[in-house]
């Protein structure tokens, strides 16, 4: 038994009739007792009639003979005949009459003629007054009476059983209908999940499911749904990225393999010059491959770091000077501010230096002779914030939300000016594993700004 819906639907039939038969399991008990009871109130209200009517008539009990189960000479109150068509026979409960002083007169066990009824049993006893005068006892024993099947009563019980049997059966009629029908609800959505999944692991990606409820089991469905859409998103990106990675790479060897064939074939001399664009090219290519292997550390949560406590003044002015005479020869201002007194920071002092540096030398490439680079360090909320600040031409409002995306092609002439496409990725990456954060704010035509927010040493 493999199918869901199957195990649902026999397991609501099965408490469905479970919980029937139960239920006409009391209820015949119940009508049972309450049947019993009914027919004792009736059998004890016919003796003390006919008892008080012999009383009244003779004076005395004297005279009054028992026998059989409860029966006695006197003609009773006549019992209306039952109009069916079989004979049945009217069996009295047995009972014990006793005079007002419980002197037991007639019947039998546990009583002996002549002997006294015992005061507790009197509590249950009903008496037998005339003109507000008691004249004597009568102790009828409550037990289980058996019903013949042609009698009135065993009829009606045994209509009443059959009435308990009939609702069950329905009952576990209608459990059956139900829960094969809540089962095969309840179990759609799993069914449709299954179908979806298999159409992902056959490569059919962004699949999506109707939610159909708003329970656990819609709930797994929104989720699968955004699992497709992010799957689907990711292995679109992972596609761009590793044909933007094709591409940067193929530029660089396109130019080696030129440049040496010619050599090789001496069609082009081996000058300087030559030599230059062939290192530089081999350059390129070497800074997108450590970039690559940096980002593939990171994902993996295998970058190496030293974490220690930093001056945030001491790092900036560093990689300032790093920088001082790229900035002289491309007429940029750069600049540090870090008045203020700074919490030390727990990095890892040259990872972070490497972010920064990426920062610099993406503004450099939007930012005009005479421009001008800011490096602040400030304190907020307890925490060490480093900002990179440049009045350059900024960034489009389209292209904001996507510039920590891998190889994200917001400038289009990227493999003209030597990036890579990683930087700012590289340095998302790096931020947060040292546990910080990193965001950017840009206005087009005014400048960007970056904003690294790092925690302090502790204590």
């Amino acid at each position: 038994m493999r199918s869901l819906t199957v195990k649902l639907t026999l397991a609501f039939l099965l408490v469905g009739l479970t919980g029937a038969v139960l239920v006409a399991i009391i209820v015949q008990q119940r009508t049972r007792l309450a049947f019993d009871q009914y027919a004792f109130n009736k059998d004890q209200e016919t003796l003390v009639e006919n008892l008080l009517q012999y009383y009244q008539t003779n004076g005395r009990w004297e005279g009054i003979e028992m026998s059989g189960p409860g029966l006695f000479s006197f003609q009773p109150t006549p019992v209306p005949p039952f109009e069916g068509d079989k004979e049945f026979h009217r069996e009295w409960p047995r009972f014990t009459l006793a005079d007002a002083q419980g002197i037991v007169l007639s019947g039998g066990f546990p009583y002996q003629i002549g002997s006294q009824v015992p005061a507790e049993d009197l509590e249950h006893a009903t008496p037998l007054e005339i003109d507000d005068s008691l004249v004597g006892w009568l102790v009828i024993p409550q037990t289980r009476r058996e019903w013949g099947p042609d009698s009135p009563e065993g009829m009606f019980l045994h209509t009443v059983n059959n009435a308990s049997l009939i609702s069950a059966l329905i009952a576990a009629a209608m459990a059956l209908s139900l829960g094969g029908l809540l089962a095969y609800s309840m179990t759609r959505s799993l069914r449709e999940l299954k179908e979806a999944t298999l159409d992902i692991a056959r490569g059919r990606l962004g699949r999506q499911v109707k939610v159909r409820t708003k329970d656990e089991i819609g709930d797994l469905v929104g989720s699968f749904n955004k699992m497709s859409l992010d799957l689907a998103h990711a292995t679109q990106a992972r596609r761009q990225m590793t044909a933007d990675i094709a591409h940067d790479l193929r530029s660089p060897l396109s130019v080696l393999i030129g440049y040496t064939e010619a050599i090789n074939d001496g069609k082009l001399p081996g000058t300087p010059e030559v030599f230059s664009v062939l290192y530089q090219e081999t350059k390129h290519l070497s800074l997108l491959v450590d970039d690559l292997r940096t980002l593939s550390l990171a994902d993996a949560g295998e970058l190496q770091l030293n974490l220690l406590p930093c001056e945030a003044k001491s790092l900036l002015e560093r990689v300032a000077t790093r920088h001082a005479v790229a900035a002289q020869q491309k007429n940029i201002t750069l600049r540090v501010e870090a008045d203020q007194p700074i919490p030390a920071m727990m990095v890892d002092a040259e990872r972070m230096a490497q972010v920064l540096d990426n920062l610099i030398l993406n503004a450099f490439r939007y930012i005009s002779p005479g421009g001008e680079i800011v490096l602040i360090a400030e304190e907020k909320d307890g925490k060490a914030q480093l900002q990179v600040k440049d009045n350059g031409s900024g960034i489009a409002p389209e292209d904001l939300p996507y510039i920590f995306d891998r190889l994200y092609r917001g400038d289009k002439s990227r493999q003209q000016n030597g990036a890579s496409g990683l930087g700012l990725a590289i340095a998302k990456s790096i931020v947060e594993t040292q546990g910080g954060t990193i965001t950017g704010e840009s206005t087009l035509g005014q400048g960007t700004t970056f904003t690294i927010t790092l925690p302090a040493v502790s204590g």
